[in-house]
């Protein structure tokens, strides 16, 4: 039997290396970003009381121009000078589809500014990779600043979000937090974590997104949120992340969440942390 497990890996890797290190690449690119003009369910209906926001770049990964489309939340009103939040979604849907979170953030007390990395949405179109998903999000970071120099800034990504805010925090020093949810310490680790996980494709994943490896270098406080029942990317994973960081850290597991239901199930854990961890007022 483990010979055999080990002729399927063998037949997988060999597969692999044929279709050539490009068309590997932008396989794992398409795989692990699943870029989309779609929201989900009725996300895109809340998503227009935002407010559209354009920010056009040069871009140093692709040597072309290039544009991010984003929605801005300005905080409720009776919030003075509230925090501003970067929000950088995960996999599959549009920045629409992130509205139900982006909503309930602002309902924690921020202002919000949500984006599409390129290949989403309405921004640029192109495969993304994850070095354009890290300029895209410090492109954005820096209009936030220039437009907000009086506000505390935070960081906020949810799944594979989470790995572009910590390569984010690892690289600037005027964050004032970091909140990552449902995220991990790898790909690798991801996929090791699936039920073909015993496959040795480690080495072939070129979009590695090593989280792991920049978390011990961010310059603020850190919550890494998960749900108990996340079954997409488990919480081991989150937890894992979460003992690597060396700063001040909270790690927060809300029971009964899911990948998808976490911040919903527990916004009242995210207020209660957010006003002890990061001392930011309770807007409720």
């Amino acid at each position: 039997m483990k010979r055999r497990y080990l002729l399927a890996a063998a037949a997988v890797l060999a597969a692999a290396l044929s279709v050539g290190c490009s068309t590997l690449d932008e396989r794992q690119r398409a795989w692990i970003f699943q870029p989309s003009d779609r929201a989900w369910g009725g996300s895109a209906d809340l998503a227009r009381d935002m407010l559209d926001v354009w920010i056009p770049f040069q871009s140093k990964v692709t040597n072309e121009p290039a544009k991010l489309h984003g929605l801005w939340l300005p905080a409720e009103r009776g919030v003075a000078k509230a925090p501003v939040l970067l929000y950088l979604h995960g996999a599959r849907w549009n920045v629409e589809g992130s509205a139900p979170r982006i909503k309930r953030m602002q309902q924690l007390g921020f202002s919000v500014l949500a984006i599409d990395y390129r290949g989403f949405g309405k921004s640029s179109p192109g495969l993304p990779s994850e070095d354009m998903a890290y300029e895209d999000a410090r492109v954005a970071w820096d209009w936030l600043a220039a437009q907000h120099r009086d506000r505390p800034r935070y960081v906020f990504g949810h799944s594979l979000g989470g790995a572009i805010a910590i390569d984010l925090a690892s690289k600037v020093e005027d964050e004032q937090g970091v909140i990552v949810e449902g995220t991990f310490t790898s790909i690798a680790d991801v996929a090791s974590s699936m039920k073909w996980g015993w496959l040795p494709v480690g080495p072939l994943i070129t979009q590695r997104f090593e989280s792991v490896r920049k978390v011990g270098q961010l310059h603020s406080p850190l919550l890494v949120v998960h749900g108990a029942e996340d079954s997409l990317i488990r919480s081991d994973l989150g937890r894992r992340l979460y003992e690597a960081a060396s700063g001040r850290k909270q790690f927060l597991l809300v029971e009964g969440g899911s990948h998808h239901s976490t911040m919903a199930v527990g916004q009242a854990q995210y207020r209660a942390a957010l006003a002890q961890f990061f001392r930011l007022a309770e807007s409720n």
